[in-house]
């Protein structure tokens, strides 16, 4: 069973800024833009790089590594060097606060 999880406040994320977010032993990477919130996993598919640290313009999320770039709304690897997309996870606005929807402990992919 799935459930929603808090993050933040809303008003914690800058509009174009991520935000690294750890549970349950995983990183994820957490999104605003223009209001709305995204989530990813919080690693590059290259290299492991905490995406965090990263640059976001638009919908894009670009690695501070090696500058590979993601579609934070689906999680597309943009080009060289990333070729494996990011998983995504639902994200949403509930009373103020940034919430994923994340699996519960046991569930499988």
């Amino acid at each position: 069973m799935n459930h929603w999880t808090d993050v933040c406040a809303l008003d914690a994320i800058d509009d174009e800024d991520v935000l690294r977010f750890d549970h349950a032993g995983k990183t994820y990477a957490v999104y605003r833009v223009e209001d709305r919130v995204y989530a990813t996993d919080g690693l590059c598919t290259h290299e492991k790089i905490h995406l965090a640290d990263g640059l976001v313009m638009d919908h894009v999320i670009e690695c501070p590594k090696h500058n590979g770039r993601f579609d934070i709304r689906d999680g597309r690897a943009l080009g060289a060097p990333v070729c494996v997309n990011l998983r995504t996870w639902p994200a949403r606005v509930h009373e103020g606060q940034v919430q994923i929807l994340l699996e519960a402990v046991g569930a499988h992919d």
